[in-house]
Formats: C-alpha cells, structure tokens, sequence
C-alpha cells in the first residue's frame, strides 16, 4: 500500500483539505455549533484547544494525515476527519478522529466523507484493510460505523485515555478490499435515495 499524501477530495458539496493552521477559525466555530468539546466521548478540541488540535494533527505525519472538512457552498468549516495509524507494510488504514458540527451531524456529510476517504483508500493506495475505532460509550457513532457495512472486529479493552483521565475500552471495526465493492455500491445508494449522488 502506499502512504496517503496530503491531498483535496470533493464530492456532493463536501470538501476533504489537508488541515492546517488556515483552518483554525473555521474549526473553532464548528466545534462550537453543539459545544462538542463537552462530550467526554469525543476528541473535539475546547475553544481553546484548537491551535493545539492542529498542531499535534501535523505533528503526527505520516502515521496521521488530518483534514478539515468544508461546506463548498459556503466555505464554512463543519468538521474534521484523518487517515490514522497509517501502516503501508500491512496495508492497513484506518479513518477517524472524525467529528462534525452538531447541525451536521445524520445528515449526509459523513457517509460522504467515510465515500471519499475509503475509496481512495482502497482504490488509490491499494489498502488491503481500512480500520475504524471509537469509544465503548459513543453509541452514536457505533451505530453510525455500523450502517457504513463495517464489520466489528472487537474490543480493546482499557486502551486509551478520555479527556477527563478516565480510561476508556475502544471499539474495532474493519472493512476488507474484498468486501468494499458491496460496500461502495451501498454508500452510493444511500447518498441517492437522499438525493446527494
């Protein structure tokens, strides 16, 4: 597989940019729009936190390649998004610190950008595997990894940090090259029958 490179994808009025400083007004506000730093479940960065959110997601490279993710209408920032542990020998992938503004959020905007992000995986890198996690107690985006087509791997338990220093079990979830055809041809459905294909 090969490493991602910092890269723009766009589809159904949604824009993926690698993030960077430019980002950080557009990212505050977004994070504001349900004050999702309040969510112990969650990597939001606090108001003022969000300098410091992009720089550790730069500091990351390569293992970590951030994006904003950009209403193309407006311009406005409504979100963020990351390939992570980036593994090129194993042909692992995986997508997440992913979070949108609350008035974003059941829309179409994240079967769009999980579109964008695993079809480049699979198709231009050549993953053999793209990997998604989240915390044991975030149900919503269980579920939400789950109408992907993800299958759950497991979990790892007392794996990371929370916010508030609580230790938190990580859920694992994977898609394989061989099941992203069906699971393409799904998400494709899904953004038709609302209209956003």
């Amino acid at each position: 597989m090969k490493s991602p490179a910092p890269l723009t994808l766009e589809l159904n009025g949604v824009r993926l940019e690698p993030l960077g400083p430019q980002h950080a007004e557009g990212l505050l506000a977004a994070a504001q729009d349900g004050e999702l730093w309040n969510l112990r479940i969650t990597s939001v960065p606090a108001p003022n936190e969000v300098d410091a959110y992009i720089d550790k997601a730069l500091e990351m490279r390569p293992t970590r390649l951030a994006f904003a993710v950009v209403d193309v209408a407006s311009g406005a920032v409504i979100g963020s998004t990351s390939y992570h542990d980036i593994l090129p020998e194993l042909g692992r992938i995986e997508i997440g610190y992913t979070w949108y503004a609350k008035s974003r959020q059941r829309s179409h905007v994240n079967t769009t950008c999980k579109l964008l992000l695993m079809t480049h995986a699979f198709e231009k890198l050549g993953a053999a595997l793209v990997g998604l996690r989240t915390d044991n107690f975030n149900h919503a985006s269980q579920a939400a990894i789950e109408r992907l087509g993800a299958r759950k791997d497991g979990v790892l338990r007392h794996h990371a940090l929370r916010r508030d220093g609580t230790v938190r079990d990580t859920v694992m979830y994977s898609i394989t090259a061989g099941e992203w055809p069906e699971i393409k041809a799904q998400l494709r459905y899904r953004l038709e029958r609302h209209g956003k294909a």
